[in-house]
């Protein structure tokens, strides 16, 4: 069962503008990111918007390196044009990418190391 977003607010999200492509099952829809944390993003809603809301999806962002971010997310919320997404599980391969891009944007990068230690309790 997917983690309520209010278990994620505790992380610093930064406004950040990337093209990100959400996949579920064989659908992709080419949106864009708003924002980004250690535990959860918010993207636009794309015009045509059929996904199952009970399935997890999975975020690509492109960051400008070869390969692109990858998250393993739930739908927390649709409001307004903007999708919510709870992180459920980040890999070893992406979480560097995910620290050095939330870090890149951040005011006090000190933050995200107070946050990642939260992650690893």
């Amino acid at each position: 069962m997917p983690e309520s977003r209010s278990e994620h607010q505790d992380f610093t999200y930064v406004p950040i503008d990337l093209p990100v492509e959400v996949h579920q099952g064989g659908s992709v829809w080419h949106q864009r990111l708003i924002d980004l944390s250690l535990g959860g993003a918010a993207t636009d809603q794309p015009d045509v918007w059929d996904a199952q809301y009970n399935e997890p999806f999975t975020l690509l962002i492109q960051t400008g390196a070869p390969e692109p971010l990858e998250l393993h997310a739930w739908l927390q919320s649709v409001d307004n044009g903007r999708l919510g997404f709870s992180v459920e599980h980040v890999d070893r391969e992406n979480i560097e990418p995910l620290r050095a891009l939330l870090q890149a944007h951040l005011e006090n990068p000190d933050v995200l190391d107070l946050e990642m230690q939260r992650l690893e309790d």
